[in-house]
């Protein structure tokens, strides 16, 4: 199934947005260039010292502020198919002014998470009797239960970065070093369908024990295990996310054992999923596991992230949150375990919460795999 934008980015998802913000008490909501502006209109518009801005008040109709150069980006974007009003503005105006005119006197706002500072300070000085708040409190329950539509740009964003890691055998060998295999991964990724690569994490050796490693000029060794994490963003702006860990020959005494650990762990994680269990019950399932077979201080990070038009959102699979599932929630599974100046492993897929359990959108095989 290939989605549309109509499937992502229905025309009734404003009015969603606009009963959520009365809902929330938020007089308005200022939505500029980023994932909050995508998930609401479609409209991935571009990030510039221009205010691009799309207001949705609490009790009236929502419009867009748009540099008049970029008015013609605008109409030709999924954001004309809903009917707001574009409201440009030219070089010498004051859009901060413009905005907080139409909207008026409201007890508080709304700014999208990923605004920039320089455009929330000049919102507050337009807008000095309106306190400020992020509009992923408004905007939270609805990004994160997946639409029909989302949950299928999500599996096919999974089959994507599959078949990068299908190749991975093929790139690692011993005498290349990090940085090689991982251009290599990154053409595979925007081959395979990608717009965009948003990360290469290929860490042999020692450096699979550092979990946010990247890449280095490090040479890959006869033995080495190499965790490789990977993914982008698909041309209908929803992200992949996948690990798995291969080994360069046979790999060092003891790290098959705990690789098994992990391997039952990442399984224990993935089958606890369903309808009403916590995000905190999902990472204890993993590391409980973990933490029996004495790895448990080895295991330094939560057991995931949700993911969607942003490779981290909410929910966040971690101890505390008590959240409960519900179905259309997308998320990684991914604990790891990682032996400083040693070596390290990570598992990772992407799971949604269904009506009755979980699908996961990666298919690979999660067995070690000896290259």
């Amino acid at each position: 199934m290939t989605t549309t934008s109509s499937d992502l980015y229905p025309v009734t998802r404003l009015a969603d947005v606009r009963e959520a913000t009365a809902a929330a008490g938020v007089g308005a909501l200022l939505l500029t260039p980023g994932p909050d502006l995508r998930y609401v209109t479609g409209y991935d518009a571009l990030a510039l010292e221009r205010l691009t801005c799309l207001v949705v008040p609490a009790d009236g109709d929502p419009f867009m502020v748009v540099p008049r150069l970029e008015l013609p980006a605008a109409e030709h974007s999924p954001a004309a198919r809903l009917g707001v009003e574009f409201v440009p503005w030219d070089e010498t105006a004051d859009p901060y002014a413009l905005v907080a005119g139409r909207v008026g006197p409201v007890a508080t706002v709304g700014l999208a998470d990923r605004m920039w500072a320089m455009q929330s300070l000049r919102f507050r000085a337009a807008m000095p009797g309106a306190g400020q708040v992020l509009a992923g409190s408004v905007l939270r329950g609805l990004r994160m239960r997946k639409s029909a539509g989302e949950i299928a740009a999500l599996r096919e964003a999974g089959a994507a970065i599959d078949a990068v890691h299908a190749q991975v055998p093929d790139l690692l060998k011993a005498g290349r070093t990090e940085r090689e295999v991982g251009r290599d991964i990154a053409e595979a990724i925007l081959a395979a369908g990608h717009a965009t690569v948003d990360f290469v994490i290929v860490g042999s050796g020692p450096n699979g024990a550092s979990p946010h490693h990247e890449l280095s000029d490090r040479v890959i060794q006869a033995g080495d295990p190499v965790v490789v994490d990977i993914g982008g963003q698909m041309p209908s702006g929803y992200c992949s996310d996948s690990t798995r860990v291969y080994s360069v020959g046979e790999p060092p005494a003891g790290f098959a054992e705990y690789y098994e650990v992990l391997r039952r762990a990442q399984d224990a994680a993935c089958a606890a999923v369903r309808p009403g269990v916590s995000c905190e019950a999902v990472d204890a399932a993993a590391r409980d596991v973990i933490a029996e077979a004495g790895h448990g201080d080895h295991f330094i990070h939560r057991t995931g992230h949700g993911i969607g038009l942003e490779t981290h959102e909410e929910p966040y699979i971690v101890s505390g949150n008590t959240e409960p599932l519900a179905p259309g929630f997308a998320f990684s599974v991914e604990p790891g375990i990682y032996l400083p100046g040693r070596h390290g492993a990570r598992i990772e897929d992407i799971v949604v919460c269904t009506d009755t359990g979980h699908e996961r959108l990666n298919n690979r095989p999660r067995d070690l795999v000896v290259a």
